[in-house]
């Protein structure tokens, strides 16, 4: 069974609250439940965290021991050299996952520094680019 763990950054809490139009109305939690139903040959955990880093420790717990991650470092996919810094020093494949088209957004979000060293890059596709993700690792 592939254990694989979900990375989300922050303000993903607020999934379901904040700016529908963009992020939909269903809360994360909810929406893993679902994941949990949807892959259940899959060891699925998660994590979410707004503190850059408590994203770095995950990585590091998590990066030796797990078959896969899906990170979604939110802003911090923009701004954290360390977050980058941590997804290269891993083992751990990483899936790079933004519920928006990054690219339709703001000039500064079409930067990442996890892409370079993630296993591949999955955005646009609201909350089914975490579906997208885990079947990559299928």
């Amino acid at each position: 069974m592939k254990k694989l763990i979900i990375i989300n950054g922050p303000n993903l809490n607020l999934l379901g609250k904040r700016e529908p139009d963009i992020y939909g109305s269903s809360t994360f939690e909810d929406f893993f439940k679902e994941l949990k139903n949807q892959f259940d040959s899959v060891s699925l955990d998660y994590f979410q965290s707004n503190v850059e880093g408590e994203i770095i420790n995950k990585l590091h717990e998590t990066g030796f021991s797990y078959d896969g991650i899906i990170l979604n470092a939110a802003a911090y996919t923009h701004t954290s050299v360390g977050i980058g810094d941590a997804v290269k020093a891993i083992e751990a494949p990483v899936v790079e996952v933004h519920i928006s088209n990054t690219f339709s957004r703001e000039e500064f979000r079409h930067q990442s520094y996890i892409s370079t060293n993630a296993k591949g890059v999955i955005l646009g596709f609201g909350l089914q680019s975490y579906a997208l993700a885990i079947q990559s690792f299928l």
